[in-house]
């Protein structure tokens, strides 16, 4: 394959990829931060604390599933129809997905429309990252895929605060979805990978995901690249999510948001994910700086079960560094998608993620129904516990986890060819 024009980390194809990241995340975390206000609005009494927990977790869900289908549709999109498809149809889906949200009536609504949401914020970071890295020289990719993942991370922050100024949790949706159409229009001048191109003019086969399955090397990639991120979303998803909960059973008297929490964590993700791209460009290494952090969650789930643990600031302070040291989405993405082949890589990017996100829910089933529903076990004891087995998963996987930082790119996986 021929060498392709090498690109600046501040180019365009960089600078639009983290906006679009940013408007991503804004509309993935809105309704964790609109939650209790948006469904008392649709006629749930606040009293009512049952419905409230039901119709947030059908919610919540039918976004999750979304996401799930999302990432194998525009995974393989991505692969076969290029990179850019998916950046102007996953960001076309949801933006509208976010006005419809805006001016429905019924918690099924709700449901329905971020379904629909979630599928198309499913291909956003995934094809994003891996038009990235086939653009930028591999000596830049760690830290150009961070800058995507730090600024776009930011966009947590956006919403909270844009719903604190506005308190209408019908206009964040919108609002959400004039973002998307004003970047679609960004979007216009970014190029196609050069790497999908070439590979766009050969009869190999493109977008298969059960290519992951039918070849052992690569079903062990596969499944390895999915759980060195499982961190990330035990740490968001079970202990700053259910912080004020945690609060409650550590010290009582609490007044902790939690979407306030979400915010302090996503602001904290954020820096961590621009500071791993420059530690891995130092180290010359994905998996060395990805230990390091790693080591850093270590200490964070420490000091959130300790008894340093015992007011709001320090919750917070905990939740935010919690939040720092998962910031590793970024590499972790990266390395995802420089595991495999330009036939396969917007695939194994795309999905992967959302894999990871879907795993919130055996995670929960672990901490919730068998920890404390079956075993009758308390929420700290259940945290403490869920929490080792995530690490230990994860610190197993990463060891396993073959070193991406030197890999070139510019190759295609298996010898399947196309009729």
């Amino acid at each position: 394959m021929t060498n392709q024009k090498e690109h600046s980390i501040f180019s365009l194809a960089v600078i639009v990829a983290a906006l679009g990241y940013f408007v991503d995340i804004y509309d993935l975390l809105l309704f964790t931060i609109v939650r209790e206000p948006s469904i008392l609005d649709l006629g749930i009494q606040k009293t009512d604390t049952g419905s409230i927990i039901a119709a947030s977790t059908k919610i919540i869900n039918w976004q999750m599933v979304g996401l799930l289908i999302g990432g194998i549709l525009w995974g393989t999109l991505g692969d076969k129809k290029g990179r850019l498809s998916v950046l102007f149809g996953s960001i076309l889906l949801y933006s509208v997905a976010n006005f419809i949200t805006g001016f429905v009536q019924t918690v099924d609504h709700y449901a329905y429309a971020r379904f629909v949401a979630g599928i198309g914020l499913a291909g956003e970071l995934g094809a994003g990252i891996t038009l990235v890295s086939e653009l930028l020289p591999k000596n830049k990719r760690g830290v150009g895929t961070s800058l995507v993942a730090g600024i776009g991370l930011f966009g947590a922050v956006f919403a909270y605060f844009t719903f604190k100024f506005t308190d209408d949790w019908r206009l964040c949706y919108k609002i959400g979805g004039g973002l998307g159409i004003c970047l679609l229009l960004l979007r216009i001048s970014v190029a196609e990978s050069g790497m999908f191109n070439q590979v766009k003019q050969s009869k190999v086969s493109r977008g298969n995901i059960f290519m992951f399955f039918t070849n052992t090397t690569r079903f062990r990639k596969y499944i390895l690249a999915i759980l060195i991120g499982l961190p990330t979303w035990y740490v968001i998803g079970v202990l700053v999510n259910l912080s004020n909960q945690f609060a409650k059973k550590f010290y009582g008297d609490t007044h902790i948001e939690s979407g306030r929490a979400i915010m302090f964590a996503y602001a904290a993700i954020a820096i961590g994910d621009i500071l791993i791209g420059l530690i891995s460009q130092y180290f010359k290494s994905r998996k060395k700086a990805l230990y390091l952090f790693y080591g850093f969650t270590i200490v964070g789930l420490i000091l959130f079960f300790s008894p340093l643990n015992n007011s709001d600031t320090a919750m917070y302070i905990i939740c935010a560094w919690l939040g720092f040291s998962t910031g590793f989405w970024a590499i972790f993405v990266t390395m995802g998608a420089e595991q495999f082949g330009t036939n396969l890589r917007a695939t194994a990017a795309t999905t992967i993620p959302n894999m990871v996100r879907g795993f919130l829910l055996p995670i929960n089933l672990l901490f919730l129904d068998l920890f404390q529903k079956s075993w009758g076990w308390g929420l700290t004891k259940a945290g403490i516990v869920t929490g080792v087995v995530v690490m230990v998963i994860t610190l197993i996987a990463a060891y396993f986890t073959e070193e991406t930082f030197h890999k070139d790119l510019n190759y295609v996986e298996g010898e399947e060819m196309l009729p």
